[in-house]
């Protein structure tokens, strides 16, 4: 049986917008392809599944614990309910039980972003309630505490390009913070590079996105202390029986992060290097002004960004990007401002001639 586009009516995209979740993320290698293989090709015992390759991570990540969940999204809400649940099965069968009062999870309010879906919707659905501390331009460690009360479950940080990036407590002294009020720290660290910083820095329970930085397949990962994260484990019989994650996802993940570990990932002088023609071509379109910017939130990730002029809006230029095949999308966030990014990290040189060659076509 032979896949393609056209068997389906879908249309080619071409993915300068990022490890996005609408584009479906990332592309896999066919290392992780074999290990999906193997694993859908296979029977577990699923818990053994789930506990073994949690040891084999947390081996590589010189971490306690890890388990793999279906998405980062999934990651929030298990842990949220673990760290209200604390053990109890009569939790994980009810997870909303009015029973249970603590159940407070503060978060900086220039952390509570839509990043597809509100963080605040995970944080619910784990049966938490959103405290926000701090304002939208701010928060300090003292916000921070000042909002602690006996029902405070945990602490919420949220490391991402969609937050406020000013004036912000570090992931360090929210964990103090945490420490020094027996609380535990979360960080949602869904689209990060680095899968040790955070626990080193005082997190208590991490997340990840498999299908990211890591380009393993869907996938979440959530790492940290054991007892935390046996309490993670423990939501599968609750809101995590909705949330589970195949074994072929599950061993394709493990290598996935096994390779990204081994090989790491693209640094930004070599997307700066692969950039350099497509940029030049675009600065030789009309009314378009190309340069090379770095990632909003500080990571070594480097994009072209292109400041539309003339007669057409830069949302009309993304507009028309994704209505041809191949659709062509692109990182929107400044498209007020007039400015289009093209994150080059999934694209190829034939694609950047193809971007180069539509652009012509709309400005023209």
């Amino acid at each position: 049986m032979t896949i393609s586009y056209e068997k389906f009516g879908l249309k080619e995209v071409i993915n300068a917008s990022g490890r996005m979740t609408i584009l479906g993320v990332s592309k896999v290698s066919e290392n992780v392809l074999a290990a999906q293989k193997f694993g859908g090709e296979h029977f577990f015992e699923m818990s053994e599944l789930s506990v073994q390759t949690g040891k084999y991570l947390a081996d590589l990540l010189k971490i306690e614990d890890a388990q793999v969940v279906s998405s980062a999204s999934a990651g929030i809400a298990q842990s949220v309910a673990a760290l209200i649940g604390k053990g109890s099965v009569y939790h994980a069968y009810h997870p909303y039980t009015d029973k249970i009062q603590n159940r407070e999870i503060i978060l900086p309010k220039g952390h509570n972003v839509d990043y597809g879906t509100p963080v605040e919707v995970m944080v619910a659905q784990g049966g938490g309630q959103v405290v926000e501390a701090g304002y939208a331009n701010m928060c300090s460690a003292e916000h921070i505490e000042m909002m602690i009360t006996e029902q405070t479950a945990a602490i919420l940080y949220i490391k991402s390009h969609h937050t406020v990036q000013k004036s912000m407590l570090s992931v360090a002294e929210a964990a103090e913070v945490a420490r020094s009020n027996n609380l535990p720290l979360i960080v949602d660290a869904a689209a990060e590079e680095d899968l040790f910083k955070y626990a080193e820095a005082g997190a208590d329970l991490v997340i990840y996105s498999g299908a990211k930085a890591i380009e393993g397949p869907s996938a979440g990962l959530v790492i940290g202390k054991k007892e935390y994260i046996e309490w993670v484990r423990l939501q599968g019989k609750g809101i995590g029986r909705a949330m589970k994650i195949g074994k072929d996802n599950i061993l394709g993940f493990t290598q996935a992060v096994e390779d990204y570990l081994k090989n790491g990932s693209e640094s930004g002088a070599s997307m700066k290097e692969r950039m350099a023609p497509f940029i030049s071509e675009l600065n030789g379109i009309a009314n378009i002004d190309a340069s090379v910017v770095q990632d909003g939130a500080g990571r070594d990730i480097y994009r072209a960004s292109i400041k539309v002029s003339g007669d057409k809006s830069a949302k009309e230029v993304i507009t028309e990007l994704k209505s041809e095949d191949p659709a062509i999308y692109t990182r929107e966030y400044q498209a007020n401002n007039g400015i289009i990014e093209f994150d080059v990290r999934s694209v190829n040189s034939e694609e950047m001639t193809k971007i180069t060659k539509r652009l012509t076509e709309i400005m023209n």
